[in-house]
């Protein structure tokens, strides 16, 4: 401590005791904030912000990226949970606990004087073992078994959201994954366009194998309601431009002018007859026509266009544009000479919603979509935002299961059976005080069984001794947050991610790890030294 002292006296330096204390406290404090987060039966957080803004949420990620954490120790944690999610789409809360529970356990030991590089080699040992165990432990799925499926995103969306809304989103979610997928192709989550309207309650939420776009059609004679239509994507220009060097024209009477004019306005104009032109050509008896455009249409065109009955959108975002050619079929044309009937696409409808100001159309009964779009609807911001959350994690959720191949058994009942194993097995494997870190370890991972009990209204220890001894009798089983008592998680289709369970064994340990082997905490860092 005085070496830094004589290296740099304004520096502020917290010796082991304290920096090992300041260590535990945090990894405890953020342990206790999340803790009633956890399960379907946990509480809800509402976030106030500066300005006032409130955000109620369940979801570990948004609480850790929205709460405002000063303590470093607090703020490295945080950071890695956040990374869980980035990675996985979930697990944040688990994360954050189980750093948490292995820092309590530690603590018990250095209490009776036990060096925390003994506990860190038992933890590593701890690790591998849990891994491996995870290996034997985890289910091989079809991929192509819809029930599965359901029951992954079931478990995912109930731990965010109230049961009867989870359970309608949980359909919502597989159909949108399983219409985006391509044999033999990664999974793009992306061609899942999220939209939301605060309009109705949130039970209106629905899924429409087609696409929403946030306008509708710029002039008033447009048609609003269409049906049997063929969709044109493009990027043309169909407005007047600028040259984009300067150039002068000189002109010697108003004719000329006048001649310059009406052969600028032509190049446009041109351009539109040639899609009037194709949809005369393409459309019989009963059907219409759609243009979507990337770039601007000016009055005049949205004039000609309206007068031919041919609905006209301009400046559509580029992810919709691609959207579009998955869902309606067709590709998009990028000039007035590609414009043939092969470029088109269909949809069975095209309507057009007012909402207030917005305006939204819906373009639906496509053939064979690989794009989709999910509407959200909700009476109040912070409904919407919740929603949304946790579809994104309903939709990773079915992404990792299809990825992996494979799920583990929820409940807890993961944990009680590595817990068991360590005790059991890895435990007269090591000899020597790195056994304690194993016992640490077997404890830290009985801490989340533990939580769902006491979240569920439940004796933790109780709850615990029954999973035991029914594990014991050679049962996989999870807890009942119902009844307090074990079930078979099976049975109840309560399964969680295998790349989930993965990620927060091996990253976990690793941070708590490293926080037991801080000895000194130094505020001595460049950008410190005129403080």
């Amino acid at each position: 401590m005085t070496s830094v002292k004589t290296l740099n006296p304004k520096a502020e330096v917290m010796g082991r005791g304290a920096a090992l204390f300041m260590n535990i406290n945090a990894a405890k404090g953020l342990h206790d904030v999340m803790k009633t987060n956890l399960g379907p039966k946990g509480t809800i957080k509402m976030l106030v912000g500066g300005a006032g803004d409130i955000k109620l949420t369940k979801d570990g990620n948004v609480l850790l990226r929205e709460m405002q954490i000063q303590n470093p120790t607090a703020v490295m944690i945080a950071r890695t949970a956040v990374a869980q999610d980035d990675i996985t789409g979930d697990g944040t809360t688990s994360t954050v606990l189980f750093i948490g529970e292995l820092m309590k356990q530690a603590e018990r030991y250095l209490g009776e004087g036990l060096h925390p590089r003994v506990i860190v080699e038992g933890f590593e040992t701890a690790k591998k073992a849990t891994l491996l165990f995870l290996e034997t432990f985890k289910d091989k799925i079809k991929t192509t078994d819809r029930e599965v499926l359901l029951c992954v995103a079931r478990t995912s969306l109930r731990t965010k959201l109230y049961q009867d809304l989870a359970d309608q989103l949980t359909d919502i979610v597989v159909d949108a994954v399983l219409t985006i997928r391509k044999e033999d192709e990664p999974l793009d989550l992306y061609m899942v366009e999220i939209m939301h309207m605060k309009h109705k309650m949130d039970k209106d939420t629905r899924l429409i194998k087609g696409l929403v776009l946030d306008h509708g059609a710029r002039h008033p004679d447009m048609p609003k309601h269409m049906e049997n239509c063929h969709i044109l994507t493009c990027n043309i220009s169909l407005e007047y431009e600028k040259s984009e060097v300067n150039s002068g024209f000189f002109y010697s009477s108003a004719e000329q002018r006048e001649k310059l004019v009406a052969a600028e306005r032509q190049v446009t104009d041109d351009r539109v007859q040639k899609v009037i032109d194709l949809k005369r050509k393409v459309c019989q008896n009963g059907e219409s026509f759609v243009v979507i455009n990337q770039k601007g249409i000016d009055p005049l065109s949205l004039d000609l266009l309206a007068k031919e009955g041919i609905l006209g959108l301009r400046r559509a975002k580029k992810r919709n544009m691609e959207r579009l050619s998955l869902a309606c079929g067709g590709f998009a044309i990028n000039s007035a000479e590609e414009l043939s009937p092969d470029c088109l696409g269909y949809a069975g409808k095209v309507y057009e919603h007012v909402l207030g100001e917005d305006k939204y159309t819906f373009v639906q009964d496509v053939r064979n979509p690989t794009s989709c779009t999910v509407l959200i609807k909700g009476p109040a911001d912070h409904t919407l935002a919740q929603i949304k959350d946790a579809i994104r994690d309903g939709l990773r959720a079915v992404k990792n299961t299809l990825d992996d191949g494979a799920m583990v058994l929820g409940a807890g009942a993961f944990e009680v059976a590595a817990a068991h194993n360590l005790m059991e097995n890895t435990r007269k494997t090591v000899e020597g005080r790195a056994k304690l870190g194993i016992e640490a370890f077997a404890q830290a991972l009985l801490g989340i069984p533990k939580i769902l009990a006491e979240n569920s209204g439940y004796d933790a220890q109780e709850t615990i001794i029954k999973l035991q001894e029914e594990y014991e009798r050679g049962s996989k089983v999870g807890l009942d947050i119902s009844t307090g008592e074990p079930l078979d998680p099976r049975m109840a289709g309560i399964f969680d991610n295998y790349l989930v369970k993965k990620q927060v064994i091996q990253s976990a340990p690793v941070i708590a790890s490293q926080l037991l082997l801080v000895d000194e905490v130094m505020r001595a860092g460049v950008g410190m030294r005129g403080k």
